[in-house]
């Protein structure tokens, strides 16, 4: 390719023009690289363990609120944590799936309680569950589960 005196200059003014162009902001969008923020960088961190099995894996649980009362709090990653002396950050298919366990729409969210005899479930307060469940242990100490 034959570039002569004039046509050099004319690609230079071209390259200058548009490199001002783009440091003025009339560059693309898509062109220009943009930092994500990280995912977890307004998270209050809780540790917990899985239930799963009798192993007990440490987990790391993530959730946006602060704690007050009126916050509704959200858990939106669940990882292993790695400071826990048995699972040292490992979880198992189980433990890694506890996102979706805890977001499933079949989850129990209320407890429910069946008469005997009968085969309906109706819905209690959490109150009358836990003054049921303390009658029954108190009434029956040698029956206790363990």
């Amino acid at each position: 390719m034959d570039v002569s005196r004039r046509k050099f200059f004319k690609i230079c003014a071209g390259g200058m023009a548009g490199t001002t162009a783009a440091a003025l902001g009339f560059a693309p969008k898509m062109a220009l690289a943009q930092a994500r923020n990280f995912k977890l960088l307004r998270a209050k961190e809780i540790r917990n363990t899985c239930t799963y099995c009798s192993v007990g894996c440490g987990l790391l649980m993530y959730s946006l609120g602060d704690g007050a009362k009126n916050a509704k709090e959200a858990i939106y990653h669940i990882e292993g944590d790695p400071d826990h002396p048995v699972s040292r950050g490992a979880l198992c298919p189980k433990g890694a799936g506890l996102l979706d366990y805890v977001h499933s729409e079949n989850r129990l969210r209320y407890p429910q309680y069946r008469a005997p005899g009968s085969d309906k479930w109706q819905r209690i307060s959490w109150d009358e569950a836990f003054n049921r469940i303390a009658r029954l242990m108190k009434s029956r100490p040698r029956r206790q589960l363990y």
